[in-house]
């Protein structure tokens, strides 16, 4: 693949903890990574600021910043300081200081791409970090099982409200509808040689980036190394209940055209040969093998990033040696983020708020 000393052109798309955990995995093995963000998370901090201020949410971009900051000790403060969050009862409880320099920043240069490249060079992040578009989206989703008759399908409308369903959702679509991309993160895709897609939330999170005609048309264009990063278990409300082959078909039922090179699986998450057999069945809808490797922190339901590194980067066909100085250097502050966030996703409509 490219011979660019800072490694393969990668581009993450996903939202929240999901791709906190893809990025803190392909950091490892490039420093030309771009993340490509949700934005219509309506929760928590994020959601009272999408509301007052009526620019994208910021959370989810923040996480994906303070996962690419550097691996120094003056990254690892600017991490801390923007993920942390604000208590006691006032206004400010509940905040965190990331989402409020983003919102700042927003208002200042009037333009949240540039806010967001301004906060990147202040962290010292290799790479970028984009929203999927200007401006900030909604979640709309097709349910079936809030009624006595399990038949009738009502339309819930926010991320939060999706997130959180007792219902089965059928089918998500974006509003407004046909969102037009952010240029620079279509460019990034068409210049990539892997995109990874997942894992995450996989209604509010992972399903909105093919629901972007122009990031859609992209990825389908794109010549990059394709790998969906599949959810070590089922998240309750949204994907309640679902199998691993479930999350496949859904992705397919939005994305009937979408190819991949490789769906990449815990081995753990899915053991029994029969269950092998569904999952690659599910995946020749997009021409894709299937990968098995051990991804999760043990005892947990977290991508362990040495682990996701390790497989993404043998995908890409990058070898990482165990003892390499900068691999081990790169154990940072935002990693450390993660395993205390605790899963993924920790509770549902809590995404990276």
């Amino acid at each position: 693949m490219t011979r660019d000393p800072r490694g393969p052109s990668v581009v993450a798309l996903g939202g929240g903890h999901g791709l906190f955990a893809t990025l803190s995995a392909v950091r490892r093995f490039s420093d030309d990574v771009t993340a490509v963000v949700t934005v219509a998370d309506d929760g928590g901090s994020s959601g009272r600021i999408r509301s007052e201020l009526d620019i994208i949410p910021p959370g989810d971009l923040r996480m994906a910043l303070a996962a690419l900051s550097a691996p120094d000790e003056r990254g690892g403060l600017w991490t801390d300081l923007l993920q942390h969050r604000f208590r006691g009862n006032g206004a400010l409880a509940g905040h965190s200081v990331g989402n409020l320099v983003l919102a700042g920043l927003t208002e200042l240069l009037d333009d949240p791409v540039a806010a967001l490249a301004e906060l990147a060079g202040v962290l010292g992040v290799q790479g970028a970090v984009l929203p999927m578009a200007r401006v900030p989206l909604e979640i709309a989703a097709e349910v079936t099982g809030l009624e006595d008759d399990p038949r009738v399908v009502r339309t819930l409308r926010g991320q939060v409200a999706v997130a959180t369903t007792p219902g089965r959702v059928r089918r998500v679509r974006l509003l407004p509808a046909d969102p037009p991309a952010v240029p620079a993160a279509v460019r990034a895709i068409r210049a990539a040689d892997v995109v990874v897609l997942g894992p995450g939330s996989w209604f509010t999170s992972v399903i909105p980036h093919l629901l972007v005609p122009e990031l859609y048309a992209a990825l389908q264009q794109s010549t990059a190394c394709k790998v969906v990063v599949l959810n070590l278990t089922a998240e309750p409300g949204e994907t309640a209940g679902f199998s691993t082959e479930r999350h496949l078909q859904v992705l397919a039922q939005h994305a009937p055209d979408f190819r991949v090179d490789t769906v990449l699986a815990d081995a753990a998450a899915v053991h029994a040969q029969g269950e092998r057999d569904n999952v690659g069945r599910a995946a020749d809808r997009f021409g894709a093998a299937v990968h098995y490797r051990e991804l999760a922190v043990p005892g947990t339901f977290t991508h362990e990033p040495g682990r996701l590194a390790d497989a993404l980067a043998a995908l890409a066909g990058i070898d990482l040696p165990g003892t390499d100085v900068t691999t081990s250097e790169r154990t940072t502050t935002s990693e450390r983020t993660l395993h205390t966030a605790g899963p993924e996703r920790p509770a549902a409509g809590t995404e990276g708020d």
